[in-house]
């Protein structure tokens, strides 16, 4: 039963993101997001601990002290900003996050939206992905790129203060039309 429960979020949240992705004109983006999740190494681990609330990565992490699924995902999909955690050029800086292309940040606030509304169902508020946000990745210093953190963070607070319609209008116009 687990496993046709964690096929249904899956198929949710990429469904969800792929509407969100074609509203700002991110069409491939929108039909390849997250297909890793349907490989064997991330789905079975979903399956084994998903719980429907929140990410089973998160529980497979408390289970056994990290994530393989998560360490599968985010090494394979570009809008994750730990893809682009490299060393820096500057060999004093050590490991630091890189500038996210934009389309890739775009796709990162979509995803963050869409998990929320996938685990809050209901009770989501366009201010849960901020909320969300502030209360991890936002603490993450040289982990994340300034620039990009900077965008996600400004567009998140747009979604909280406008609304969905207003930063989606706002993203096709001004994020993604300056490409």
């Amino acid at each position: 039963m687990k496993a046709i429960q964690h096929l249904r979020t899956i198929n949710h949240h990429k469904w969800l993101v792929m509407k969100e992705c074609f509203q700002v004109g991110l069409y491939k983006q929108g039909l390849l997001h997250d297909l890793s999740k349907y490989s064997p190494s991330e789905f079975l681990v979903g399956c084994r601990y998903y719980q429907g609330n929140r990410s089973p990565n998160n529980a497979e992490r408390e289970a056994t002290g990290y994530s393989k699924a998560w360490l599968h995902h985010k090494g394979r999909n570009k809008h994750h900003y730990e893809y682009w955690i490299d060393y820096s050029a500057n060999p004093e800086e050590g490991i630091v996050g890189q500038k996210m292309p934009v389309k890739y940040v775009v796709e990162m606030f979509m995803d963050r939206v869409a998990a929320s509304k996938t685990y809050k169902g209901a009770a989501y508020t366009d201010r849960d992905p901020l909320v969300y946000y502030e209360q991890g990745a936002a603490k993450l210093g040289k982990m994340i790129h300034p620039d990009t953190a900077a965008l996600l963070h400004g567009l998140l607070r747009m979604l909280a203060e406008k609304g969905e319609k207003e930063t989606f209008r706002y993203i096709r116009q001004n994020i993604l039309k300056k490409r």
